[in-house]
C-alpha cells in the first residue's frame, strides 16, 4: 500500500486543525503494482485469510474536521476498491475490523457491526479529528449496523452510500444522497467472472478426490476374469469429472441468470444436464447405456452442488434463500451421486 506524509513515518501532522495525538496514516488513490498482485493472488485464494490492513482511521487527499468519514473493512481488496475511487477527494477511512473479510461478507457474519463500529470511532479518537458528526456507511454493511445504536452511543449520525464504491463521487455530488441507481446491487457478467477463480480454487480440493477415484474405477475392467486398465474408459471418466467442474464453477456462475429456476442448486442441476448430454455426442455414448447414466447423474450432481456454492458469493439470494438452497438441494445431490455411482460401478462388471 502505497503511503505518503509529511513526517517519513506515514503520519499526517501537517493539519494545524488536529489533535497533535492522533497519528494518521496518509494512503494513495493510485493502486500500485504490489496492490494489484496482492489482489491477483487473493482472488485465486494466495494467502486471502492474512490479506487484510490495519482497523483505525486513514487519510485520502488533504483532509481537515469537515472532511466526510468514510467506513469500510479491513480486506485490502476493499478497502483499495474503496480509497481509488477517492480521487480528487479530501476525505478519513475509518477501517473496522472485520477479520479480513468484504463488507457484504462481514456484515452478515456479524463483524461490520454495530458494536465494531462503536469501539473503532472510540479508539480512532474520531471526535477530535472531525467537527462534524456523520459517517458514510456502506450500503451493503446497512444489515449489520444499527443507526440509531450508534448514533445513541457515540452522537455520530449514519448515512448509507452507495451500493458500489465507483457511485461515490456521484453520490457526494448528490448531497449525500442515492438515488435508485446507486441503491441497486448489480452482479453483473464481471463480477461474476471476477469471483470465478476463488469458487474454482475452493472445488478442488473435490475434483482432486474425486480424479483419483475416477482413475481407480473408471478405468478397470473385468476381462476374461482379470481385472484391466481401459485408458479409453479412463478418458471418458475423466471427461465427465472435468465437464463437471467447468459447468459447476465456470458456465454455471456466468450463465446464471439464463438457467432457469431460482434456487442455484437446480441452475447447476440444468447446467450438469447440458454437460451430459455434450459429452454423450462427443463420445457417441448411447444414452440409454447404464455407465452413461451413472456418469450423468455424477456430473448433474457434482455441477447442482459447485453452482450451489456460489450463492454464497452472489446477491441474488438472502442468507435464508442460501439455507432452504442447500437443505433441499444437497440431500438430491447425495441421491445423485450415490445412485450415479452404483449404477456407474454395476455396469463395470456386467
Amino acid at each position: 500500500m502505497d503511503k505518503e506524509g509529511c513526517c517519513g513515518c506515514g503520519c499526517k501532522k501537517d493539519n494545524k486543525d488536529q489533535e497533535p495525538d492522533v497519528c494518521i496514516d496518509m494512503v494513495s488513490t493510485r493502486l500500485g503494482w504490489k496492490d494489484y498482485f496482492g489482489g491477483f493472488k487473493a482472488r485465486w485464494g494466495i494467502n486471502r485469510d492474512n490479506y487484510k490492513v490495519a482497523p483505525g482511521l486513514y487519510a485520502v487527499g488533504n483532509p481537515d474536521k469537515g472532511s466526510n468519514v468514510f467506513v469500510t473493512a479491513n480486506y485490502k481488496l476493499t478497502f483499495d476498491v474503496l480509497r481509488k475511487n477517492l480521487v480528487g477527494v479530501d476525505g478519513w477511512l475509518l477501517v473496522l475490523d472485520t477479520k479480513g473479510v468484504n463488507v457484504w461478507c462481514a456484515a452478515g457474519k456479524g463483524t461490520f457491526g454495530t458494536e465494531e463500529l462503536i469501539e473503532r470511532i472510540e479508539k480512532s479518537g474520531l471526535s477530535r479529528v472531525v467537527d462534524h458528526k456523520k459517517i458514510i456507511v456502506p450500503q451493503l454493511g446497512a444489515v449489520g449496523v444499527s443507526a440509531c445504536e450508534v448514533k445513541s452511543a457515540t452522537g455520530f449520525e449514519v448515512i448509507y452510500g452507495p451500493v458500489r464504491a465507483c457511485d461515490i463521487n456521484l453520490f457526494l455530488d448528490n448531497g449525500l444522497k442515492s438515488d435508485g441507481v446507486m441503491r441497486q446491487a448489480k452482479f453483473t457478467f464481471y463480477d461474476r467472472l471476477v469471483v470465478v477463480p476463488m469458487e474454482m480454487v475452493i472445488a478442488l480440493k473435490y475434483f482432486l478426490v474425486a480424479a483419483v477415484i475416477v482413475l481407480l474405477v473408471a478405468g478397470l475392467r473385468i476381462e476374461d476374469k482379470v481385472f484391466v486398465i481401459n485408458f479409453k474408459d479412463c478418458i471418458f471418466g475423466l471427461s465427465a469429472l472435468v465437464g463437471a467442474f467447468i459447468s459447476g464453477t465456470i458456465l454455471g456462475p456466468l450463465m446464471l441468470p439464463f438457467l432457469p429456476g431460482r434456487s442455484f442448486s437446480f441452475k447447476g442441476f440444468f447446467m450438469g444436464l447440458i454437460t451430459a448430454g455434450f459429452l454423450a455426442d462427443l463420445f457417441g455414448v448411447p444414452i440409454k447405456n447404464i455407465e452413461f447414466i451413472g456418469m450423468s447423474l455424477v456430473v448433474i450432481a457434482a455441477s447442482s452442488f459447485f453452482t450451489m456454492n456460489f450463492t454464497g458469493t452472489s446477491t441474488y439470494t438472502s442468507l435464508s434463500g442460501v439455507m432452504k438452497d442447500m437443505r433441499v438441494g444437497m440431500p438430491l445431490q447425495a441421491v445423485a451421486m450415490t445412485l450415479g455411482v452404483v449404477l456407474y460401478v454395476i455396469a463395470k462388471f456386467l
